[in-house]
């Protein structure tokens, strides 16, 4: 057994990792540590969550944001950014389409809209319930316990609020006028709610360490979050963080990797920001550890105008173009597309309607 074989079999036998341990292999440079890496927790993914690639069809219904965030193309200070909602009939007809190619989750996204109606999003969700057999997501940001309840009572399953980084001081030099203690306590009510609970972190942000991640993934494994989203940062040219250099795919690979070790059977997405890069790194992505792929139902035109970062992947292609793509994606890795709901893995997080 050589030395990172030990370490990571250390890492992943303990309940609880050692920071220092995972600072270790998020240093690793050699090649040949890294296919090791990459090795172990892909044997983790299959040992606990199969050789089926989960699918999770968006739709970004609004891009209007209130929030300033320092890396986001949606914040409310861009001003060169063409705005809009979709209405009601189209979103349901999206949602209609997605499930005609039998997706089985639908994850409804947007920006943090003041001027979304927590009572227009709950018929949309009764309206989607009712009509199709298949799960709701939701990302739509902080909101309060009571629209949270709502939601949840008209049927949404799962809610992702990413925190994006667990420095509290990183956090605030990014994200004015946010608290980091409201972040957390809204991940805490979505779960005594009865949600399934997501979140994640962005690879590369200025001033983020090694340190920095190794406690993101240490929270991941506290929360025993059922959906963790990771991703390389990639600066846009009309925020604060205009002109930083883009996050490293191979640090973003590696955290991936360690962050199935620990968790072991979270759902991790190979995220369009690893496709969206020089070239496609989802490929990578599903091959160190993680098991989701999320292809895009946004409407045309509105697809392009959500614009998070620049140089977004699969921004001109008409609905339903992913498919096929995902589906050589898993064959060439000798896996399959899993056309199932995919609830949560986690013991007793299978949610029935409250």
């Amino acid at each position: 057994m050589s030395k990172l074989n030990g370490l990571l079999n250390r890492i992943y036998d303990v309940s609880l990792p050692e920071p220092e341990d995972l600072e270790r292999v998020l240093a690793l440079d050699r090649q040949e540590e890294l296919n090791e890496l990459f090795s172990f927790a892909d044997t983790v993914r299959k040992k606990f969550c199969g050789n089926g690639i989960v699918l999770r069809g968006i739709i970004e219904f609004s891009n209007f944001c209130l929030r300033e965030c320092f890396y986001c193309g949606l914040n409310k200070n861009n001003r060169k950014l063409e705005r809009y909602r979709i209405d009601k009939d189209e979103l349901l007809k999206a949602v209609e389409y997605l499930a005609s190619r039998k997706i089985m989750t639908v994850v409804l996204q947007s920006g943090e809209d003041e001027g979304l109606d927590v009572l227009w999003l709950r018929d949309i969700i009764l309206k989607i319930k009712s009509s199709f057999d298949i799960a709701v997501t939701l990302s739509v940001g902080e909101r309060s316990g009571d629209d949270y309840r709502i939601w949840r009572e008209a049927g949404a399953d799962r809610y992702l609020l990413k925190i994006e980084t667990t420095d509290g001081a990183l956090y605030s030099s990014m994200h004015p006028q946010m608290d980091f203690k409201q972040r957390l306590d809204c991940l805490q009510v979505l779960r005594r709610l009865g949600y399934q609970v997501g979140s994640g972190n962005i690879i590369g942000l200025p001033g983020q360490t090694l340190k920095t991640i190794s406690h993101d993934i240490i929270f991941f494994k506290r929360n025993d979050f059922d959906m963790i989203g990771i991703g390389p940062f990639i600066p846009h040219q009309d925020t604060q963080f205009a002109g930083q250099q883009k996050g490293n795919v191979e640090l973003s690979l590696k955290t991936i990797a360690l962050t199935r070790i620990v968790t072991k059977n979270a759902h991790i997405p190979a995220t369009t920001a690893l496709g969206s890069l020089d070239r496609d790194y989802r490929m990578d992505g599903l091959k160190c550890g993680a098991n989701v792929l999320m292809p895009n139902f946004t409407p045309q035109p509105f697809r392009k105008l959500y614009e998070i970062y620049p140089q977004k992947r699969c921004i001109d292609e008409p609905q339903g173009a992913c498919n096929f793509c995902m589906d050589e994606m898993a064959k060439g890795l000798g896996r399959f597309i899993d056309y199932s709901k995919a609830d949560s893995l986690k013991q007793g997080r299978i949610n029935s309607n409250v």
